[in-house]
């Protein structure tokens, strides 16, 4: 899913375009403080995405996410012509979350890897636009950096408002840091949102090309009810109902008009996500990240104790992580 905005991009440089493919080096660069040797990858301990990746909220963060892509008609288009969406979206939902912890977590050679896979898929499709039956590719530049955007924003705001406490500049450091991600998918980290201010500023020159057309609506049927084997009904129901719902209270307003259904409390997402914060984080990290395919574990071994993530590290840190981000 993407962006269709026209004009330049809202950070600074020229307008949102795919980069030329590039090597290994062109994020963040290794991390101050290691004590060692090993590869940090593109992110490292000492950066503000690394401490907070691995909170299990993240996982409700990408049901807030799949939520807004799907409001651009012809990104959520590329989705629905390119996928087996209905049937593989636990698959789907997998390997996003695969691709997100090899970048924050992996070596730089594996995230590397992992973008050029990326941009090698969405080089070979294309869609129909809705709107006006042309083709279009989906590795448009204005696409992938409306699904950046909508990625970004909502790791950022479910991750704050569930009780991760983040200054300001260390919340503009996450979004900074992230526009190594947006290389990877393919475009120019110059053109992409470079603090929360160009993040808002690129949501509102967006919000007139989004629609809750029949496809948004699609992916809102099937979150709210994605299909499963009838003895596993009760759980959906018990579990991931109540998930999805926090997923979608925690939209903007502007999200919940599009899609005509009444908006939560605002006091009462915001309960609701702290509440469940306390709980999912009180699951001990260890058994967590246990689950596959265990990125988090993987980069403690490779980095040493010192490397754990913990969004808490974040509150003694913020002389070193505060400082400006290279993207």
């Amino acid at each position: 899913m993407g962006n269709t905005a026209t004009g330049p991009g809202p950070g600074p440089g020229p307008r949102p375009g795919r980069e030329p493919e590039q090597g290994p080096g062109h994020g963040p660069g290794p991390a101050a403080g290691t004590g060692s040797g090993a590869d940090p990858g593109l992110y490292g301990p000492a950066s503000v995405t690394w401490q907070c990746h691995g909170d299990p909220m993240m996982w409700i963060a990408g049901v807030r996410a799949l939520y807004l892509q799907a409001l651009h008609p012809r990104a959520v288009r590329g989705v629905m012509e390119n996928s087996d969406f209905r049937r593989d979206a636990w698959g789907r939902l997998m390997r996003t979350a695969d691709f997100v912890g090899t970048l924050t977590y992996g070596t730089t050679e594996a995230a590397e890897r992992a973008g050029g896979r990326v941009r090698a898929i969405h080089r070979r499709l294309s869609a129909t636009d809705p709107a006006t039956g042309r083709t279009f590719p989906v590795d448009d530049p204005e696409l992938l950096l409306w699904i950046h955007c909508a990625q970004i924003d909502s790791f950022l705001h479910v991750l704050r408002r569930s009780g991760i406490v983040l200054t300001p500049a260390q919340a503009d450091r996450y979004v900074d840091e992230n526009r190594v991600n947006a290389r990877l998918v393919g475009l120019d980290p110059a053109g992409v949102p470079a603090d929360t201010a160009q993040l808002a500023a690129y949501f509102d020159m967006v919000r007139p090309e989004l629609a809750a057309g029949p496809d948004a609506l699609a992916v809102d049927d099937f979150l709210r009810g994605p299909p499963v084997h009838p003895l596993l009904v009760p759980g959906r129901n018990l579990l991931w109902r109540p998930l999805a719902g926090l997923a979608y209270g925690s939209l903007p307003g502007w999200a919940h008009q599009l899609y005509g259904r009444p908006a939560p409390s605002p006091r009462g997402v915001t309960r609701r996500l702290r509440l469940t914060g306390r709980v999912l984080r009180s699951i001990p990290a260890g058994l967590r990240w246990k689950l596959p395919p265990g990125h988090i574990l993987k980069a403690m071994r490779r980095m040493g104790p010192a490397s754990r993530p913990s969004p808490y590290t974040l509150r003694t840190s913020a002389a070193i992580l505060d400082r400006p981000g290279r993207a």
